[in-house]
């Protein structure tokens, strides 16, 4: 199946929301929203929590936000915040708005106050070693801090005072007081404000105290009207506290959190510590590097939008971790590519063929169909002259038995060509072939010759009307199915992910071309034009993926 057709799997989450929707709840309305915090470049498992959240509320007439979890500011910035707009965009989706937790810093501090006026926070010296060692275990309790019973009074004006920067960093913590016998850890009052004197990309140095992530999160997704706050497996044991915290409040709005399953991409790392790790050690070029599982990578490598949210419509939404195959993936884009990259011909690793019978100086083109099974994306003109370029490995002195393509005193048909013979074969000093004399039969333009079989097709270029071009292949980055496993990750870099062809020829066609446009080059692979370093006379173009499945083969 094409991955421009529609492939809707139902699943839980589906399910429930038409289960809502049938009793009217949440007056009808689906809103939901995609909340990535601002501290790297998205990768694929984000896409697969982007289509999810942007679907359903597009499939219910509903809305959906973006929104920056931007509480952390020491990992934060505003390159993160663009690349992630930029990301979204090019997926596909436009958000109904677009927010920041930081737009809720003031209404977060208030409700923080109400929280310690109604006797259900307080403040608390305990260093973090001490708030750690004291939690206690999932077969102990947690011990409860001597603040613990401190009064309303001071808690407001040691919060008050935290806010006002008179404290050093570390010096107290907000905490919930809900239950240090908990079996929920995440119950055992859980710290939610914490004095960090770090510049914010967006409020500047205001703020010297800053909400943790469990608290921000379930207030703002009640202050934007959510009705589905969809997240991933591990924060099915902070639901609790996130309904603790809305339940407190009274909110008006309270979103039900329901958990799905994360992508797990086998031979693929998405923690962003580590994609961090890769680009600042330089094992990659940058987090846009075409072998990195960033959206923005996948974009500079050619993988079309559409492949993606393919992709993540087939794997599914479970409850269940489990581990996707990177040929699901890989096959998704090949079958996407394969509808709508036109065709070309380019010589990875040129060999020179003359064609002694063609009269010098004489140049002939052909119209070649940019799609064999899609005329309406018309065709380009191809030169052919005397000196074409083939593939090196398209002829073979004493090849074996299945071989199809050129050898000494053989025949092979010229795409949208001339069947030609090889009649010599010249070689350099040290025995390499560099050149193959060759004859054509004028009868073979567009059809075979009488009484002789020729099997063999292969691609060429012209050599004095192609183009120069550098090609980068690019493969996987990985050579272990699960490099997260292993105690250095770094163990598992395949050194053969990049191979860099200096000295390739393209089709004159291609000399125009922009980075939007993919290309299956003929027998070789789905190709796109480097956006970042190509340029008018020194054309790169990067290996989107292979033709077929050829890995460990």
């Amino acid at each position: 199946m094409s991955s421009n057709e529609s492939i809707v799997q139902s699943n839980f989450i589906r399910h429930i929301i038409a289960e809502d929707l049938a009793v009217n709840k949440n007056q009808g309305k689906v809103a939901t929203r995609f909340p990535p915090e601002p501290n790297g470049y998205l990768h694929i498992g984000h896409a697969k929590s982007i289509c999810l959240n942007f679907t359903l509320a597009a499939e219910n007439n509903g809305t959906c936000n973006l929104r920056f979890d931007d509480t952390n500011p020491e990992k934060e910035s505003i390159e993160y915040m663009e690349s992630i707009e930029r990301d979204v965009a090019w997926l596909g989706f436009t958000w109904a708005g677009k927010y920041h937790a930081s737009d809720y810093f003031e209404q977060l501090y208030q409700y923080a106050v109400q929280l310690i006026q109604q006797g259900d926070a307080y403040v608390d010296s305990s260093t973090a070693e001490q708030i750690r060692s004291d939690r206690g275990t999932l077969t102990e309790p947690g011990i409860a801090s001597a603040d613990r019973s401190r009064a309303i009074e001071d808690n407001l004006d040691l919060f008050q005072r935290m806010r006002a920067g008179e404290f050093a960093d570390g010096q107290y913590v907000l905490r919930a007081k809900i239950d240090m016998a908990s079996p929920n850890i995440n119950l055992r009052d859980p710290t939610i404000y914490r004095i960090r004197r770090v510049h914010h990309h967006r409020t500047g140095d205001t703020w010297c105290i800053y909400p943790m992530y469990d608290y921000t999160h379930c207030i703002s997704d009640a202050l934007e009207g959510i009705t589905h706050s969809i997240c991933t497996l591990e924060f099915e044991d902070h639901r609790p506290l996130y309904d603790w915290v809305l339940d407190k409040l009274q909110t008006p709005c309270h979103p039900q959190q329901i958990e799905f399953a994360r992508l797990q991409l086998e031979y693929t790392i998405v923690s962003k510590r580590k994609l961090l790790q890769l680009v600042t050690e330089k094992q990659v070029s940058g987090w846009d590097d075409p072998r990195m599982p960033t959206i923005s990578g996948m974009r500079r490598a050619g993988v079309p939008p559409e492949a993606i949210r393919d992709f993540c419509e087939r794997i599914g939404v479970t409850k269940k971790n489990s581990w996707i195959e990177m040929t699901v993936l890989e096959n998704c884009i090949r079958e996407d590519l394969n509808e709508s990259a036109s065709r070309a011909m380019a010589v990875l690793r040129p060999l020179r063929v003359v064609i002694e019978n063609w009269d010098d100086g004489k140049t002939e083109t052909y119209q070649i169909a940019n799609h064999p099974q899609k005329p309406e994306m018309g065709s380009r003109t191809v030169p052919f002259s005397r000196v074409i370029l083939i593939e090196q490995d398209d002829f073979m002195e004493n090849p074996p038995k299945d071989f199809k393509r050129l050898v000494p005193g053989g025949e092979v048909r010229l795409r949208g060509s001339y069947v030609i013979k090889c009649e010599q074969v010249i070689k350099d000093d040290a025995g390499h072939v560099v050149e193959l004399r060759c004859s054509y039969d004028p009868a073979t333009l567009g059809k075979n010759p009488e009484g002789r079989k020729v099997k063999g097709v292969i691609h060429w270029v012209s050599e004095a009307q192609s183009v120069p071009a550098e090609i980068r292949l690019y493969d996987r980055l990985f050579s272990h199915p699960n490099p997260d496993t292993l105690d250095n990750f770094l163990d598992a870099i395949n050194p053969h992910s990049l191979e860099i062809l200096q000295n390739c020829r393209v089709e004159a066609s291609l000399a125009e071309t922009t980075p939007d446009v993919r290309y299956q080059f003929e027998r070789t692979g789905y190709f796109c034009l480097d956006a970042v370093d190509s340029q008018p006379g020194k054309l790169v173009f990067n290996r989107t993926v292979t033709l077929r499945d050829s890995w460990g083969k």
